[in-house]
């Protein structure tokens, strides 16, 4: 006899039905698996084993085989546990196969028999109720499941626990949905004082969902800047959170099993690997750039990180999704996330001033500055000098203005984003993509809402010539200036708009 268990595996966000076969033959006693599996899924032997025990049951002195199929493709993972743990009971007699059989399952297994929490469970549970079936999975994981409206969830706390329910003695309380927990809003922009300019820039980027970059010697206040940018941001639509969770789920970082609200902040160490940061890995994790998507990847000491991996960020940036290419995989992850950089002009980090300035200058900036390359330059939307703050800026009292006032305003500009891109789309990875910020506008939707006046049009001839404005500047200057009318409440873009555009506009360093 072999008994029949769904469960699913991940490549990339793309979710795989999985078909565990278990069977119990005559022979001598021996546990193989089976089906490309790795060595997490090769030791759920033991956790079944002990688990089996827990429950006062022994494995019976046969040669039991467990086959995941289709064999040719990779399992990872501890969440094969459950599923093989209770072919084997049904194998055995101890659940019934046909009430089995309607389920997905998947979870790890304690040695004391509980089920405890593992990674993907809400795309597996979207994935199960697509297939038109009901969902078993830890009791840790069951809120984020329990967001997949209709779906039937089996969440256990222990093996024991499922096998009464199955048999009818206990009944498991269906899981309820719960969001992730808000914790304190951060840092508010009323502590940043001076630096208007740059403030400026931050509520533009905030309000666009454009890249900002901000250079200015150490003590400049751009980490703190940067540290309160989510402050600006909206929370999440719920397709969007929805969107996100998944990838954190993927990831196993989705905090309580409860759905994420506000947009992500991914700030790694100057010191992150090309992997850590786009992707990939043994197990081809989501990197930074997708569990960024859809809110913030900050950047600091932008210099410092490898080359290699600042130039891997350039096709997410354009693209808006991480490729993770390798000879057993390739996967691709959603990466539509908002970059802000921060770095020094130079390795000093005191070029504009004589007194402090190493011996190289200004050799030293050039060669500090050249580290970052022409097209990463060039994806950035704002370019902003924060000089450093002056003693007569310390001094005066905290800015009237703070992060609500700033968020505000951010709101109300994404609020008629979304009422002018409603319904528009562009083509993605896996089909029509939402357009949602001016900054994801590209070719004739953004010839069509950010077209601007006559004088505007003349001036941006004129910047092109002048500032051998690329065609990827020339766009996104548009872009920015279309965000900076919809702060000013401006049906069309006009010269001014231009005019504060290109002033954030820079040009790259060269070697």
């Amino acid at each position: 006899m072999v008994a029949r268990v769904s469960t699913v595996a991940f490549q990339g966000v793309e979710v795989l039905a999985i078909d565990v076969q278990v069977q119990v033959a005559a022979g001598l006693p021996a546990f193989s698996v089976v089906g490309l599996p790795d060595k997490a899924v090769g030791e759920s032997r033991e956790r079944v084993r002990a688990a089996l025990v827990a429950l006062g049951l022994s494995l019976p002195p046969k040669r039991i085989t467990v086959n995941l199929a289709p064999a040719d493709v990779a399992k990872e993972g501890s969440h094969f546990d459950l599923p093989i743990a209770l072919g084997l009971l049904s194998a055995m007699g101890v659940v019934d196969p046909i009430e089995l059989a309607r389920h997905v399952v998947l979870g790890e297994l304690a040695l004391d028999g509980r089920v405890t929490p593992v990674a993907g469970v809400l795309p597996a549970a979207i994935h199960a109720h697509g297939r038109e079936r009901a969902l078993i999975c830890p009791a840790a994981n069951g809120p984020e499941a329990a967001w997949v409206d209709g779906l039937e969830i089996i969440a256990p706390e222990s093996l024991i626990a499922l096998v009464n329910h199955f048999k009818g003695t206990q009944v498991a309380t269906p899981p309820r949905p719960r969001l992730a927990a808000d914790g304190a809003l951060g840092p508010d922009l009323k502590d940043v004082k001076g630096q208007e300019t740059a403030k400026r820039a931050l509520e533009i980027a905030a309000a666009g969902g454009h890249n900002l970059l901000m250079i200015g010697p150490p003590g400049a206040g751009k980490s703190m800047l940067a540290q309160r940018l989510p402050g600006l941001l909206p929370p999440l639509a719920v397709d969007e959170a929805l969107e996100v969770s998944m990838i954190h789920s993927l990831a196993g970082t989705l905090p309580d099993g409860g759905l994420l609200r506000r947009r992500p902040f991914r700030d790694p160490h100057h010191s992150a690997s090309l992997p850590a940061l786009v992707g990939g890995g043994t197990r081809a994790r989501p990197g930074e750039v997708s569990l960024a998507h859809l809110g913030v990847l900050f950047l600091d000491e932008l210099p410092e990180f490898a080359r290699g991996a600042l130039e891997a960020l350039r096709q997410p940036i354009e693209t808006g999704r991480a490729v993770i290419a390798r000879a057993a995989a390739h996967l691709a992850y959603p990466a539509r996330f908002q970059l802000i950089a921060a770095m020094n002009p130079c390795r000093c980090g005191h070029l504009d001033d004589p007194g402090l300035a190493c011996a190289r200058v200004p050799r030293c900036a050039q060669d500090y500055q050249s580290k970052i390359s022409g097209p990463v330059f060039d994806r950035i939307d704002l370019h902003v000098d924060v000089a450093a703050v002056s003693a007569s800026d310390l001094t005066l009292p905290p800015p009237a203005e703070g992060s609500a006032e700033v968020a505000a305003r951010v709101g109300e500009a994404r609020e008629r984003q979304l009422a002018r891109f409603r319904g528009r789309t562009r083509d993605g990875a896996s089909g029509p993509v939402p357009v949602r910020t001016n900054a994801e506008a590209d070719g004739e939707l953004l010839d069509l809402v950010a077209a601007p006046d006559a004088g505007g049009r003349a001036l941006l001839t004129e910047a092109i010539e002048k500032m051998k404005l690329s065609a990827r500047g020339f766009h996104r200057v548009l872009k920015v200036a279309r965000t900076i009318a919809d702060l000013d409440r401006a049906d069309g873009v006009r010269r001014i708009h231009i005019a504060e555009a290109l002033s954030y506009r820079r040009i790259a360093p060269r070697a």
